[in-house]
């Protein structure tokens, strides 16, 4: 039952929206515009990419293709762009990973500030803190209980290494003092399917994405991970409120395009963004998939909202140890 639900969700954002760009569409136009995704589709950077597209598209009157392009966390996507032409023909969308890797991994191919031009943050997106159904508890308090009965048995799902999800399991293992096992997937599509089937009992994933299992119970959601309650699960209680104070993990998605991108050509894609991201139809629709748009993070504001971004995560991932290899 899993990938029929996925299948409608992503029908209807693409319904009048994009191809990948390894279609023939994409060859015919030589003027169509490469959003590169580096995730798989069906995920949440996909879903809030095919959101945006089609709006983004008629405000820059070009047509624009999402191409998924996933693999090393990111990685392989992020660096395809970092390394087009800057000529706005290539563009990204990521999710916060890409100013986290480089400080987890040593062999990053790519620095996240100095290779791209910073063009804006589109949304912010919580986390939720969802498990399986099977396990009996029904609070963040009970889980960490049960932990701490059950040391090594219990273990947590996340989308790819290094992400938020991957980052707030860890803390949640610190400051809880709790002994519980990372697995990662390569992507959110599988990770929920074995919460689901119970080879996993735990999972930080993204809203948009674990929304829909959550309201056909499939899942149970526990917490959020931002500081205010999201307001697609009001009822839902923040991780502040379950006792961890700091716990603050907002998965934004920002659009950069290739670094040197000339102000004639970076200039225009800022207008058109913050255009598409002013209109009430797809605000609504962002805030229906449990996305929240971010206002006034374009260009230079963003480029300095990256820089203290990748510092703040710097020093949690030097708090909790982690480190891939």
């Amino acid at each position: 039952m899993f990938m029929p639900i996925r299948r409608r969700l992503l029908l209807a954002l693409t319904a009048t929206a994009c191809l990948s760009a390894a279609s023939p569409a994409f060859a015919a136009d030589a003027q169509a515009v490469r959003l590169v995704v580096p995730y798989p589709a069906g995920g949440p950077a996909d879903i809030v990419a095919r959101a945006i597209a089609q709006p983004l598209s008629e405000a820059l009157g070009r047509t624009l293709l999402v191409d998924n392009r996933p693999g090393a966390s990111g990685m392989i996507g992020a660096t395809s762009v970092a390394r087009a032409a800057p000529d706005g023909s290539t563009l990204l969308l990521n999710p916060s990973i890409h100013v986290i890797l480089p400080s987890l991994r040593p062999n990053v191919t790519y620095r996240p500030v100095d290779d791209f031009t910073h063009l804006g943050v589109t949304v912010g997106v919580p986390l939720i803190l969802a498990i399986n159904n099977d396990l009996p508890v029904n609070s963040v308090e009970e889980l960490v209980a049960y932990a701490k009965q059950h040391p090594g048995r219990l273990s947590f799902a996340t989308s790819s290494l290094g992400s938020s999800s991957h980052l707030a399991g860890e803390q949640l293992k610190m400051m809880a003092g709790i002994d519980i096992l990372h697995v990662p997937y390569k992507g959110s599509a599988p990770a929920i399917t074995d919460l689901i089937g119970g080879q996993v009992q735990i999972m930080f994933d993204s809203l948009p994405s674990i929304l829909p299992f959550v309201k056909t119970g499939r899942v149970r959601a526990l917490a959020v991970t931002t500081p205010q309650r999201a307001a697609a699960m009001a009822d839902l209680k923040t991780m502040e409120e379950a006792g961890f104070q700091g716990f603050n993990h907002t998965n934004w998605y920002g659009m950069w395009g290739p670094a040197d991108m000339p102000a004639g050509v970076s200039a225009p894609l800022i207008a058109a963004l913050q255009k598409a991201m002013a209109r009430p139809d797809l605000r609504a629709r962002l805030l229906e998939l449990g996305a929240q748009p971010i206002d006034g993070l374009y260009g230079d504001q963003f480029k300095r909202f990256a820089v203290s971004e990748t510092e703040r995560y710097a020093k949690l991932i030097k708090e909790t140890g982690i480190r891939l290899e």
